[in-house]
């Protein structure tokens, strides 16, 4: 570490110019074509090969019908992309002139003016080239011969002795959901995923900066930046720091370091006094600080960086019980439950992605009332627009590595290469407050101890060890110790689950994927009984939205209409999805037939149900249990998954129950023996004084049975049965035709009311009858609304708004006989003769 004279000043420095050029090459005009061809066809950068084949219509929609299968000709290709760019005297006059991409994808060869500079084979890291040599002033040619992943992945495999469990995309570095998942087409695609830069400079720059919190309270936060250089001088430069703190008059301090030639880091204490933190998602504001850094040598900028952070403590709390062991988060001090979902790729396309569609995927999870996502090891390392949004909306990120479902190899090259990933993957998140936890893979200890893989591949004693001793080393050693030296401030975890589903441990120690619902075909009420101690994944799957499915060809025509069509199936990649979809609403719902519309409502009144109850169940286990992470949030494409949300960000009846169900504060009913207990469930960090708990059983027509109102006291971040109820209140009632309805209010505090209808049979047992209704369009202020009355139960109203594809305040909701419900839309959305245009679809209309 270098030492540093420190001078603190109340002035600017004065800036005469910017010594460094950084401009993009994306857009000079780039062009594609099969390398064995000779006709080149206009491309975009960022893109990929298969969507600059969709763009000059030289294939069909990948998404569209069955057109997946007839489009695995292109990842055996070999793809070449150029361009001509120009270099001015004054970028020319440079001592540094670099190219930089920061996303090939995956094996590229890159050539200046026929000269080969580069060769990648990570789409996970960035590359830059000094091309001071190469380049001439005026015009150069760009030049990236990007080969078969798959051909090279083969290529990779066939060097070892046996066969790697994930076959040969585990050799290449690469999104590994390319290749095909249970959710995902395969689309091994290749091309310039993300930007290509020049950059041309001079002296020194700045290298990268963390940020390093020392103290925080609530008088003062002491920190340190960590301002890394590189320097062609060995001369006495300044750092500056300028900052945007909220409350706080504006503020430079100036850092003056001796440079020397090379590659060193120079750290500076700074202090914000009354600092504000950073707090997730219904727990507080995600307050966020800016600084800027200039880089300055005799008043000329040589370069300038800007970061944003967030004051906050986080810790994972895995300590031995009496129970198992622990696995819960700590935020400030205080223990957070985590409520939030799996992420994967928006798109198996992933540069059709800009940043309105990070920020749509992130309030969506804001407004579910999440406080965490976990980024999945099969995807990518998202783009940093994800991470901005997740700092601004309170989202704490779990951040896995990117490794899946596989075992990887050991040799030397491929050790190298994911080295230098981690590194610059943590490198690049670490400044993040969104970042919680560092997680090697996804399911690697999980399908080595209980896939089958040892018998499925035949191993050797020594092959076996071999392969399990390299998978150590890369998740228990090389990675983790990235970690800890280029961050040190988060946790480490190394495999998610810690055990497999199929051991009693898994439901008491780490966190647990419980996949019994689903894979092992158990019934949801299991969930009550098989809870872990932090649920890092579950889930069941839906069609998604009818609409969705005619974007992509479901009903081109009749015959389509049906259950088992080639396109309903293109897009189902579970290879019994259906049939398990179909077993269990053959036990909670009456299966409706040759109705593709009416089969697609009830598979999501069966999800929703499926997640309601295993949430719940979750959630009434704190603090056993502190997280519950369903799968999936999203979809990579127009496909029948386990998503919440659609590839088109339709939410489905899951989607609607989970923002019912993440509320800061709920109820759940549950039956138990002779009695029905009534949970309160806060997240909330302060009692909850003077509720009120309005209790009403009632007959599906509306006939009150029972009642009660107590006042009852909710504790801070707790979990407990406020009213155990004898079952003896339902003696003399026909169980099909009853529900019953708590209700707690918060005198003042309209947005913490909390509801729950219980019902005590399965849907199809309910004795439900059409009911009489009304719609009445309303004044709402700045969105438009409308109530639903009626005189009996509509179970799972849907509704629908002709010509008008959006999200709705409420959705799939149970209307309860004389007390209407009001349903707001989007504040942006104005809809003509709105009453008009409203469709309803209710339980009963499917029989």
């Amino acid at each position: 570490m270098k030492k540093i004279l420190i001078i603190a000043c109340a002035f600017f420095i004065h800036k005469v110019y910017s010594q460094k050029i950084v401009r993009s090459l994306n857009d000079c005009n780039w062009t594609f074509k099969n390398k064995s061809d000779s006709l080149w066809h206009p491309a975009k950068v960022p893109g990929t090969i298969h969507t600059d084949l969709l763009e000059n219509k030289l294939i069909p929609d990948p998404f569209f019908g069955t057109n997946e299968k007839g489009l695995q000709w292109i990842d055996s290709g070999s793809w070449q992309y150029q361009c001509f760019f120009d270099i001015s005297p004054n970028e020319f006059a440079k001592n540094h002139i670099e190219l930089q991409f920061k996303g090939l994808d995956t094996y590229a060869s890159v050539y200046l003016n026929d000269r080969l500079i580069q060769v990648a084979d990570n789409m996970f890291r960035s590359w830059t080239i000094d091309i001071k040599q190469q380049a001439i002033p005026g015009k150069n040619k760009l030049t990236i011969v990007f080969e078969s992943a798959v051909l090279k992945g083969k290529e990779l495999a066939n060097k070892l002795r046996y066969t790697l469990p994930g076959e040969e995309k585990v050799f290449t570095r690469k999104a590994q959901y390319q290749y095909g998942w249970d959710w995902g087409p395969r689309f091994v695609t290749c091309g310039i995923s993300q930007s290509v830069l020049l950059t041309c400079w001079n002296k020194a720059r700045l290298v990268s900066i963390q940020s390093i919190q020392k103290t925080l309270n609530d008088t003062i936060a002491e920190l340190q930046f960590k301002c890394e250089i590189e320097s062609d001088i060995d001369n006495s430069i300044f750092i500056s720091i300028s900052n945007t703190i909220p409350a706080h008059a504006p503020f430079t301090k100036l850092a003056k370091v001796h440079a020397k030639k090379g590659i060193a880091k120079y750290t500076i204490d700074y202090n914000i006094q009354k600092p504000k933190r950073w707090w997730c998602n219904g727990l507080g504001k995600a307050n966020l600080y800016t600084f800027n850094f200039a880089l300055d040598d005799n008043n000329t900028q040589l370069d300038s960086k800007q970061i944003t952070i967030g004051l906050r403590t986080i810790e994972l709390v895995n300590e031995k019980d009496s129970l198992g062991s622990s696995f819960y988060f700590k935020l400030n001090g205080k223990s957070v439950f985590m409520r939030g979902a799996n992420y994967i790729p928006q798109d198996n396309f992933i540069p059709r992605l800009n940043n309105e569609a990070y920020k749509t995927i992130i309030k969506n999870a804001a407004d579910a009332n999440m406080n965490m996502l976990r980024v999945w090891g099969g995807g990518i390392y998202v783009r940093e627009a994800f991470y901005e949004e997740c700092d601004k909306n309170g989202i704490l990120v779990w951040q896995d590595f990117m490794f899946a479902c596989a075992m990887y190899p050991g040799d030397s090259n491929f050790i190298h290469n994911i080295e230098a990933e981690a590194k610059e993957q943590v490198q690049r998140l670490r400044n993040h407050p969104c970042i919680a936890l560092w997680c090697g893979n996804n399911e690697i200890n999980e399908g080595w101890q209980n896939w089958g893989w040892q018998k499925q591949y035949n191993y050797s004693k020594k092959d076996s060890t071999e392969i399990a001793d390299n998978n150590t080393y890369i998740f228990d050693h090389l990675i983790k110790d990235i970690v800890i030296y280029n961050d040190g401030s988060r946790p480490y975890w190394t495999t998610s689950p810690s055990i497999g589903w199929g051991h009693n441990e898994s439901y008491t120690n780490g966190d647990s994927h419980y996949w019994g619902v689903w894979w092992g075909m158990e019934p949801f009420e299991k969930y009550k009984s098989k809870t872990g101690r932090f649920v890092s994944e579950y889930g069941f799957q839906s069609m998604p939205n009818i609409s969705t499915l005619g974007k992509v060809g479901l009903f081109k025509n009749n015959s389509q209409n049906e259950i088992d069509s080639a396109v309903l199936k293109a897009h189902q990649k579970h290879p019994k999805g259906y049939e398990t979809i179909t077993a269990y609403m053959l036990r909670d719902y009456k299966l409706p037939k040759n109705n593709i519309e009416h089969f697609d409502y009830i598979s999501q009144l069966l999800q929703a149900e499926g997640m309601r109850i295993a949430i719940e169940s979750h959630r009434r286990k704190k603090p056993y249990c502190m997280g519950t992470l369903y799968w999936q949030l999203n979809d990579c494409w127009p496909v029948t998954s386990w998503s919440t949300i659609d590839y088109y960000n339709n939410y489905k009846a899951s989607h609607y129950q989970v923002i019912r169900s993440y509320k800061n504060v709920i109820l759940s009913v549950t039956e138990e023996k002779d009695s029905i207990y009534i949970f309160a469930i806060s997240d909330q960090l302060q009692n909850i004084e003077k509720a009120a708990l309005s209790i009403r059983l009632a007959t599906l027509a509306g006939q009150e049975q029972w009642s009660q109102i107590i006042a009852v006291t909710i504790e801070a971040n707790s979990s407990k049965a406020i009213v155990a109820l004898p079952k003896d209140i339902l003696k003399g009632n026909d169980l099909n035709n009853l529900y019953l309805n708590s209700t707690l209010t918060i005198p003042g505090i309209d947005w913490l009311k909390a509801s729950s209808i219980h019902y005590f049979v399965k849907p199809k047992a309910l004795n439900l009858r059409k009911a009489n209704y009304i719609i009445k369009e309303n004044n709402c202020g700045s969105a438009q609304c409308f109530t639903i009355k009626a005189d009996a139960l509509m179970k799972n109203v849907r509704i629908k708004i002709d010509d008008v594809e959006t999200n709705l305040s409420e959705n799939y909701i149970d209307v309860l006989p004389n007390d209407p419900i009001t349903i707001y839309l989007p504040k942006h959305l104005k809809v003509k003769s709105l009453k008009k245009k409203i469709k309803l679809l209710s339980l009963i209309d499917t029989y």
